[in-house]
């Protein structure tokens, strides 16, 4: 059996008005997604009033960009019940998306985690929440506190740009599992 993967992207930033990189991102996290068999979440995401849901949220970006078949990957994701939006987190994130594991290029020496280790968590049934920062800063202090574990997916301190990590991360681990 084989535990559900999610990309989680985290808001780090404005948590007041929604710009255009929280747009582009959730555009791009639906084909992968999609490609790799991933759901998606978001993060402390401030859609407003007017996207209250899933539903709602896709809509919107499925009327606004040509990524993903102009969005439907997204919103078939949603149509599914595999997209999924939370607050930020306080104390711990939703434990029913998995083991909670932050996407960085530098994980703390006790929350160390590899693909290797990642991909025998997966097959043993239990799933990961991969979380990506969105900002030029990546997450705050406290991410790095609560995720259970950080994986570096280049396993050279080299920092990568969020939506080039959301990419690489989830077709490195679909490539090992597959093979």
């Amino acid at each position: 059996m084989r535990g559900r993967a999610t990309i989680g992207i985290y808001n780090s930033y404005d948590p007041r008005k929604l710009h255009e990189a929280h747009r582009r991102a959730l555009a791009r996290a639906g084909p992968i997604a999609q490609a790799y068999d991933f759901n998606v979440a978001t993060f402390g995401f401030p859609y407003g009033a007017d996207m209250r849901t899933p539903a709602q949220i896709v809509e919107w970006i499925s009327g606004s960009t040509t990524i993903g078949e102009d969005g439907q990957y997204l919103v078939d994701l949603a149509q599914k019940g595999r997209f999924q939006t939370f607050d930020f987190p306080k104390g711990g994130f939703p434990p029913q998306l998995g083991l909670s594991v932050l996407t960085t290029c530098r994980p703390w020496p006790d929350q160390r985690m590899n693909l290797r280790e990642a991909c025998e968590t997966l097959g043993n049934g239990q799933s990961i929440l991969l979380v990506y920062g969105l900002g030029p800063r990546g997450v705050p202090d406290d991410v790095f506190k609560i995720c259970e574990r950080h994986l570096d997916i280049t396993d050279k301190g080299l920092s990568l740009e969020t939506c080039t990590a959301m990419g690489a991360v989830p077709a490195a681990i679909w490539a090992r599992l597959r093979h």
